[in-house]
């Protein structure tokens, strides 16, 4: 039978907006197991208690922001229209159906005025991962940590030429340091303590931008981007550190205080992390040593030339202190140099008659050249543990499944492949809210999967109770929906 709509939009109608949202709502989840009131007490000192026009809630007003990043909407002027229109995010926010939605730069004066230069967004993303570690599921065990980019709101073509200082390595004493030794072990004058001043470099600096860095690698975009190194817990996927960098910084520079930063603030017992090759250097591999945690980190066999034996071809024999070339002839010592590196050289007169010459030496060298870093034995140690044991493996493999998949659903879902907004400081409360909302959505779906497999549990176990009894007085079963647990 052909049935037409009328239409009865005019009609009135008493309905309870808490019945207008389904009970398996992600937002319904996230008000049950994520507790906001640690806001008031964070924003308090930012509002006046007794003058002048009465404000929106504060934890409403960050209620909004999270949907904004939740939902992967851009724009506040469109987060507001859908809070208008949306049921569940009226919901959520506390508003009734004919209530008024505040105006969409709300938002942005309150970031402006109010919260600009504070760290009320890093307080709240680590009061989220601290209701995390309390229900369990964080660990501290075992971390992984990568970076991604995201492209600066710049255009690549403005730019202007700059000279900035690089800052002096914090490892950079104790590598004279090894060095030294190094070089009295083998009979060598000591270096020279060398004045460490910052090192000047030439840039190309966005005139859109300037916080961002100019990001020129191999398999990477071209242009102006920022870095966020994400750090995440083996456990259950739950981010428990982040770090914006302007996207010319090596990955490695920041790693060992991003680590310091978790073990510091969270009290963690790290015992093994997981990073990609861009993390092996003989400095973090000696900074988890002397932290006593064990990396599983992703090696490259190094630059090398094609058709030319790599460097992993050549055994270092430490009981004669001489690198073993592929056909067993020994190269032997030369020097240690300044930036920490040993070098060993072939003889000439071995090279010139050997029958792999051609895949061995350069052109116009007459012998080759293998260097080895001082600290070269605690990159052997995690090759070895990459490399030869199970545990090792496993760690390595499942970083796909953890920090990867962690940037693949904040890219996806969360709009984390741009930055909103220009400016270091502006791009980390992207970076913060991202991770907040990911750790607020994991939390919630994980805390309502164990309670339901509680109450299915407690159901099964009266059932199987109940059952017991009836067989045992031989009785029919009956009644089973009496049972607590339904």
């Amino acid at each position: 039978m052909l049935t037409k709509n009328e239409g009865y939009q005019n009609r009135i109608e008493t309905v309870m907006i808490e019945n207008l949202v389904s009970e398996d709502h992600l937002l319904r989840k996230i008000v049950k197991y994520i507790d906001f009131s640690f806001i008031y007490d964070l924003v308090e000192d930012k509002y006046c208690l007794n003058n002048g026009r009465p404000s929106i809630d504060p934890v409403v007003l960050f209620k909004m922001i999270f949907i904004g990043y939740l939902y992967g909407i851009r724009s506040e002027r469109r987060l507001m229209e859908e809070i208008k229109h949306n049921i569940a995010y009226r919901w959520f926010l506390g508003y009734g159906l004919t209530d008024e939605i505040p105006h969409h730069s709300t938002i942005s004066q309150n970031r402006r005025r109010r919260f600009t230069d504070t760290d009320i967004l890093k307080k709240i993303f680590h009061n989220i991962v601290q209701q995390a570690i309390n229900h369990n599921l964080v660990v501290g065990k075992i971390l992984y940590t990568d970076s991604t980019h995201l492209k600066a709101n710049a255009n690549k073509s403005k730019h202007e030429e700059k000279y900035i200082e690089v800052e002096v390595k914090d490892y950079i004493e104790d590598l004279e340091n090894a060095v030294n030794e190094d070089r009295i072990k083998h009979d060598k004058k000591p270096l020279k303590k060398k004045e460490h001043k910052p090192e000047v470099k030439r840039i190309k600096s966005s005139t859109t931008d300037p916080d961002s860095g100019f990001m020129h690698r191999d398999r990477k975009p071209k242009g102006f981007f920022y870095l966020e190194h994400r750090t995440v817990d083996a456990e259950n996927n739950i981010i428990t550190g982040v770090n914006v960098t302007p996207g010319n910084i090596n990955d490695a520079t920041p790693y060992l205080k991003i680590l310091d930063e978790q073990i510091e603030k969270y009290d963690f017992n790290i015992k093994f992390v997981g990073l990609d090759a861009g993390y092996f250097t003989a400095p973090i591999c000696k900074g988890l040593n002397d932290r006593e945690i064990q990396g599983a980190i992703g090696y490259r066999l190094g630059p090398h030339k094609k058709g030319k034996f790599t460097k992993n071809k050549f055994q270092y024999v430490k009981e004669w202190d001489v690198v073993m070339c592929p056909e067993h002839y020994p190269m032997h010592y030369r020097t240690t140099t300044r930036q920490g590196y040993r070098e060993y050289i072939s003889d000439k007169d071995v090279c010139a008659s050997c029958p792999v010459k051609d895949k061995c030496l350069y052109e116009k060298s007459a012998s080759r050249i293998i260097r080895l870093h001082v600290w070269e034995e605690h990159k052997d140690r995690v090759k070895r543990f990459v490399r030869n044991t199970d545990l090792g493996k496993r760690i390595y493999q499942r970083r796909k499944e953890t920090v990867e998949r962690s940037f693949a659903d904040a890219k996806e879902l969360h709009g984390l492949r741009y930055a909103r907004f220009r400016g270091i400081e502006k791009v980390k409360e992207q970076c913060l809210m991202t991770a907040a909302v990911q750790n607020m959505k994991k939390i919630a779906v994980m805390l309502s999967h164990l309670s339901s497999n509680k109450l299915l549990k407690r159901f099964l176990k009266e059932l199987l109770s109940y059952a017991f009894i009836c067989i045992k007085k031989d009785k029919p079963l009956k009644n089973i929906n009496g049972l607590s647990a339904i």
